[in-house]
């Protein structure tokens, strides 16, 4: 319920293109306290004066010349759209036609002319007070709204913040660093930039490719972490870490999870069908898929390993070129070589520093000598 207080400082805007019905209605209510009453007899401004003044009640007369009742409740439905219009219709003419058409327009109640000064205070205090309900119903919806975005935001939040540490959690398996699939999932963001995906898209690209390898925690140790070439049987088992991949992130429909789930299938499958392990072909790989392939080669290649020296980056570069068409899709190669700028400024910023190398090379010697495998 309103306060007296917070009543008589309610704005009451009064539209009637007869000056002495205006001068009767601000008497009356003046004299009831009401400070902020505003009265105006040419219609055709009412529009502009409802918008500046911003009334919480108007008291609006049916019949004027050029603009009357029924247009002004008209162009304030537009106005408010599905918001409370608070009118309350002054009608000299109580007939039921007359009144179902102003309901039907937007009107609230009525006043009938000539006014009863009880009837005219107790009206108004009315629709005051469901104006005031109305309002703090939409506010308090509105404050619901921003909760369940600002938890909608939570949540998603935590969800790529999950994506990204299972990521790291593969990585940290294998005999990469962290900052693989930091540089790898950039690199890939800007490559689907490049392409003219939507900002979404690519920022999805980025988040959700981290994931590609999250199958090798299914992966024994002593497959994964294996110095030496893989053979026939260990390759088979290998090569069981994109389904694996898959299978971890089933059961979910997010759009997130989603695109991680295909990058997870699609990341060793090769343009001219001869990958892994469903042998795709061209199209049939997903973008995201082709993006990331290509983008985690260029990064294993450029970079150092407890088992191997970084590539130059024109070799890598060299490699690339001649799997265009092959490994790679043709198109992505020739977007990927136009921003290798951009590449190399990402690559520079997350590099891999000695103590990552240390730390991997310390924790290989830790799991595995390599004469005892076979």
């Amino acid at each position: 319920m309103l306060t007296n207080q917070k009543l008589l400082d309610s704005k009451i805007m009064i539209v009637d293109d007869q000056p002495s019905n205006i001068l009767l209605l601000e008497q009356i209510l003046e004299q009831a306290g009401y400070r902020n009453v505003k009265g105006l007899a040419n219609s055709l401004r009412a529009i502009a004066m409802y918008q500046e003044f911003k009334p919480d009640l108007v008291l609006l007369d049916l019949n004027m010349p050029n603009m009357d009742g029924f247009d002004i409740m008209e162009a304030l439905t537009r106005l408010e759209q599905n918001s409370y219009i608070p009118v309350l219709v002054l009608t000299a003419v109580d007939h039921p036609s007359v009144r179902h058409r102003a309901l039907e327009a937007g009107a609230k109640d009525f006043l009938i002319k000539p006014f009863d000064i009880t009837e005219v205070l107790c009206r108004i205090r009315n629709m005051l007070e469901v104006r005031n309900l109305h309002n703090q119903i939409r506010c308090h919806n509105q404050k619901l709204e921003e909760e369940v975005k600002i938890r909608t935001l939570e949540l998603e939040d935590t969800r790529r913040e999950v994506i990204h540490r299972l990521g790291r959690a593969a990585e940290y398996r294998d005999n990469e660093t962290g900052n693989h699939v930091i540089r790898m999932s950039r690199f890939a963001s800007l490559l689907a930039k490049a392409l003219g995906c939507s900002t979404s898209h690519y920022e999805l690209i980025q988040i959700a490719s981290p994931m590609h390898d999250v199958g090798k925690i299914g992966i024994p140790d002593r497959i994964l972490l294996k110095p030496g070439k893989l053979n026939s049987e260990e390759w088979e088992i290998m090569m069981t870490h994109v389904d694996k991949g898959v299978e971890i992130l089933e059961n979910n429909d997010s759009e997130l999870i989603r695109m991680a789930r295909l990058i997870a299938a699609h990341h060793h499958e090769k343009w001219d069908g001869s990958g892994y392990p469903r042998g795709l072909q061209g199209e049939a790989i997903s973008l995201e898929g082709r993006i990331v392939a290509l983008c985690d080669v260029f990064d294993a290649l450029t970079s150092d390993r407890p088992y191997k020296k970084a590539w130059p980056v024109e070799e890598a570069l060299n490699l690339i070129r001649e799997q265009k068409g092959k490994h790679f899709e043709p198109r992505l190669v020739d977007i990927f070589l136009n921003i290798i700028p951009e590449i190399m400024a990402v690559k520079e910023e997350f590099s891999d520093s000695p103590e990552d190398l240390a730390r991997q090379a310390e924790y290989l010697a830790g799991h595995y000598d390599p004469d005892q495998v076979s």
